[in-house]
Parts: structure tokens; sequence; C-alpha cells
């Protein structure tokens, strides 16, 4: 098995909501996803403005991705194919991500679903991410503060 985390290009759109479309916790169609403002357009443009997204490719396959909005020091998505699941493509694409917002930020911040077994909230978890915030919606804010070593 060959994996590969690289910057996402402007041939990956339908990979990414592929995989985004594919999940089963947190799922959104692309009708939901197109409600909440992302299109292929919208990607589109954040792909050519180079916004920070990340596809993890497993034998040349998409299978997951992740992006920032490094204005405001978030980790916008993450997501991994379930066909996908288990072989740390989801740690290599938060390191990714992680790094990024970290050259630019003190503390970085996430948001998820905070319902009982989402399997995020235990990922974050054990990557140091750190709960500190239940929001009306029952989302949940993570955070994480740059180490000094």
């Amino acid at each position: 098995m060959n994996t590969v985390v690289r910057k996402a290009r402007a041939e990956d759109v339908e990979a990414i909501f592929d995989i985004r479309t594919s999940v089963v916790e947190n799922h959104l169609s692309r009708e939901q996803l197109a409600d909440i403002g992302i299109t292929p357009e919208t990607l589109s443009e954040m792909l050519a403005a180079d916004t920070g997204i990340w596809i993890a490719e497993v034998d040349g396959k998409p299978a997951a991705f992740s992006s920032v909005d490094d204005e405001d020091g978030s980790v916008f998505a993450l997501f991994v194919s379930p066909r996908f699941e288990g072989l740390g493509l989801g740690r290599l694409l938060l390191q990714e991500a992680e790094t990024a917002l970290f050259r630019n930020h003190e503390t970085i911040w996430l948001e998820t679903d905070g319902r009982d077994g989402i399997r995020a909230n235990g990922f974050y978890k054990k990557h140091g991410w750190i709960h500190v915030d239940t929001m009306a919606n029952g989302d949940v804010r993570y955070e994480k503060r740059r180490t000094t070593e």
C-alpha cells in the first residue's frame, strides 16, 4: 500500500465531494453542502486561492482530505472515506493541517458533532485537542496550543 499526502488540485473537486458525501458520521449530501455554500464552484475557488486543502491517496486513489481556514486558525474539514478508515490517513492529514495553522497561530480550533459515540471526538482528544466549549446546537469546540520544544 502506497500512501501519499499532497496539496489538493483543481481536478480533485469531484473526489473531495465523493469523500465528503461517503462518510456515515456527520454525513451531508451535495444538496446540504450547497445549502451551506459548499459547491464545486466555491471549492474550485478555494483550490485556486491555495487556502490549505490536502488529499491523502492510497495507491493513487483519493481516500481522505482535510482543509483549514488560516484566517481564523481553524481546521475546517477532515474526512476519510469509509473504505479507507483505519489506515492512519486522518492522523496524517491532521498533522498537515496543524503544521499549516501553527505557522500563523498560537492556538488553533475546530468544531465537530458533540453527540455521544461520535468517533471524531475520541480522535481529536487522542491527538492532544482539548474540549473547550459545547455549542447550543450540540457541536463541540476543541482547541490546541502550539507547543515549544
